[in-house]
């Protein structure tokens, strides 16, 4: 416009109302010129998705009344995005008017996922079986979200509090038709996948208490034997996650300083940072695993959820491409399957102080103009309610969680130890969460419209697609 407009100007000879109309024309022109950098920005440039592993509405409530007194306190309670989702897996379906009608319908064992097909089906779209990790039910490998970001150029990262072989990080990485087979899994995260951030536990010279093993024995979750070899050594060669050529080094770290160095200034290209516990950072902690919360102390020399995630977001966050990341607060599902009522509400605080991090990222380092974030589940584990709960002659009943005030274990009961095909909550903000929002063509009598845990994965890889 600026060419257009001078050349009017130079015009003297011209009557001012034709050199007004000129510059009148090329501002219509230019108006109408494909704006190329605009049409970049309707998506997302990061992409951060955080899952709670077994968390249900009520691990929800029972969180806030221990950490707030009430509920509905958590920050993404506040998110313009709320709503159920669903979660069964490939075959099976969720009824609503089944589910409030019979009380068991959500506990029986038909249709009720598991960590793999369920963070299958919110990474690539696609429903499979249970214990698939990013494969359909006949074994053929599905495109991840992940793979679509690193296709656009982005950095991706996977953080999780559990071993980061899980079956959650893994069913957004790695491809193989049995979960348990961590040593393969692990073996394509550090060696053919094009992630920079790999953080969560699985160290082999740690017991679940931060106790050094003298005789280190379950290499699994890191690979096996060799590739510990190659990680013990600090510096391990991974896959050409820039494209340029060239494989490239990850860097190694174990001790929380490491990880906290991590969250401010400069940080290496990649990082693979393993905590010194072998399964969870906190959660199978000794002794008394039914203890209130945060009676039993704290594991030293480990990083907290919160922590993992604030050096991921350093890492990642200088790619001028933006970043996808999946944070997994993963012990959840584990209190929720032992029934441990305080530890779940600590991996659940941990889980939200994470989100609190993320957000803190949001408003100091980036906006949501440019960053979407998901924040749900997986599936329910543990068939959580209040108490007085179950069926009875007068029919089902479903009573909340009764909350005591801040720092009082609340009211609840628990009637299962495994997983449930009950709806989830799933929260959304920022750049294109309303896509969810049109995505809930459901409703259930109680808890509203609902997407199902595909469309997740459908979304995601639209509006990664859509960047370019």
């Amino acid at each position: 416009m600026a060419k257009c407009t001078e050349a009017r100007v130079s015009e003297a000879i011209q009557p001012l109302t034709l050199s007004l109309l000129g510059v009148g024309m090329c501002m219509v022109l230019f108006m109408q010129q494909p704006n190329r950098a605009a049409a970049r920005r309707q998506s997302p440039k990061n992409v951060i998705v955080m899952i709670s592993d077994g968390c249900g509405f009520n691990h929800v409530a029972s969180a806030g009344f221990f950490e707030h007194g009430k509920t509905g306190a958590q920050p993404y309670e506040a998110f313009p995005v709320k709503l159920a989702m669903s979660t069964y897996a490939e075959g099976h379906e969720y009824v609503p008017a089944l589910a409030w009608r019979y009380f068991n319908y959500v506990s029986d064992a038909v249709g009720c996922t598991d960590s793999a097909a369920a963070a299958t089906a919110m990474s690539t779209g696609v429903k499979t079986y249970d214990a698939a990790i990013g494969v359909d039910i006949d074994h053929r490998p599905l495109r991840h979200a992940i793979e679509v970001a690193e296709n656009q150029g982005m950095s991706t990262g996977v953080v999780t509090s559990v071993e980061f072989s899980h079956a959650t990080p893994a069913g957004f990485v790695a491809h193989h038709s049995n979960r348990d087979a961590y040593d393969a899994i692990a073996r394509q995260m550090i060696y053919e996948s094009h992630l920079e951030v790999i953080m969560g536990c699985g160290h082999p010279a740690f017991d679940d208490d931060g106790t050094p093993i003298a005789r280190p024995r379950q290499f699994r979750y890191v690979g096996g034997n060799t590739t510990w070899e190659d990680l013990s050594d600090g510096r391990v060669t991974g896959a050409d996650a820039d494209r340029d050529g060239t494989n490239d080094d990850w860097t190694v770290i174990f001790a929380r300083d490491e990880f906290l160095s991590l969250m401010t200034g400069p940080t290496p290209k990649r990082v693979i940072g393993i905590a010194k516990k072998l399964t969870t950072l906190q959660q199978a902690r000794r002794p008394d695993p039914n203890a209130p919360p945060f009676t039993v102390p704290y594991n030293g020399d480990v990083p907290s959820l919160a922590e993992m995630a604030q050096a991921a977001l350093n890492v990642l966050d200088d790619d001028p491409d933006g970043f996808f990341l999946m944070i997994e607060g993963g012990a959840v599902d584990w209190a929720s399957h032992s029934n441990q009522t305080g530890r779940m509400i600590e991996e659940e605080i941990e889980f939200n102080k994470a989100v609190r991090a993320v957000l803190e990222w949001v408003g100091k380092r980036s906006n949501w103009r440019q960053t979407l974030l998901v924040v749900t589940g997986d599936h329910e584990c543990g068939y959580l309610t209040g108490p007085g709960s179950g069926a009875s002659d007068q029919g089902p009943k479903w009573n909340p969680p009764v909350g005591h005030g801040h720092g009082q274990v609340p009211d609840v009961e628990w009637h299962s130890k495994k997983h449930t095909n009950s709806l989830i909550p799933f929260y959304a903000q920022g750049r294109d969460a309303a896509r969810f929002s049109q995505a809930a063509k459901n409703r259930d009598p109680v808890r509203g419209r609902y997407i199902d845990n595909t469309d997740v994965g459908k979304i995601l890889r639209t509006v990664l697609t859509s960047r370019r």
